[in-house]
């Protein structure tokens, strides 16, 4: 997969980032992960050497707080930021491109594994009628449309679908509480779902 940053670029995004008031290692992590809407989330291993050798360079200035160590630009760094508009809004846009790439790797993976899912689920259900078949030719023509092991298991899958919606509401609405919901994530629950309902489904033919 190409790199998400080309060189040089992820330095310049860092002092974009701190132009706006000094951020934590944390928080500037946290800030690239919602500007690629969660597809790329850099690790404290790519940030912080990169901070180290702007703060070298005199582009950014360190204090602590507590246990916290915060970073801010500083003049130096925002004059270099300055001479670097043009190229940082190079890097916005080749950002968005990797948004869209990365996006389209994630629902890509997506939907290779729900493939795997869905044969899983076609497996299990054939087995599950093969054994329901052998059943019934057991039990002759009175037997009850369910068994009691039919109807507990009916009742399982219905409050497992139950339970499934209701976390998802629950997380859906704690994200959007202190973050929107970003289109990756739309697409993403549109594709899981789709994917879902068609597997589940396949299980429940005859």
């Amino acid at each position: 997969m190409p790199p998400v940053f080309a060189h040089g670029a992820l330095r310049l995004y860092l002092l974009a980032l701190l132009e706006s008031g000094p951020k934590h290692g944390y928080e500037l992590i946290k800030a690239l992960s919602e500007r690629f809407g969660g597809t790329y989330s850099p690790s404290a291993g790519t940030i912080y050497p990169r901070l180290g050798k702007l703060e070298e360079e005199g582009l950014v200035a360190t204090h602590t707080e507590g246990r916290r160590t915060n970073y801010s630009i500083t003049p130096a760094g925002l004059t270099e930021l300055n001479s670097r508009r043009d190229e940082l809004a190079g890097v916005e846009n080749d950002i968005s491109a990797s948004v869209r790439r990365l996006a389209d790797n994630l629902r890509q993976d997506i939907r290779v594994n729900m493939r795997g899912l869905r044969a899983d689920l076609a497996a299990t259900a054939e087995a599950a009628r093969t054994s329901a078949r052998a059943a019934g030719s057991a039990g002759g023509a009175g037997s009850p449309r369910f068994s009691p092991e039919g109807e507990r298991r009916l009742k399982e899958a219905e409050m497992l679908v139950q339970a499934f919606r209701d976390d998802m509401r629950v997380e859906l609405r704690r994200h959007a509480g202190s973050h929107p919901v970003t289109t990756v994530t739309l697409e993403t629950v549109k594709t899981v779902l789709d994917q879902a309902r068609i597997s589940i489904r396949n299980s429940l033919e005859d």
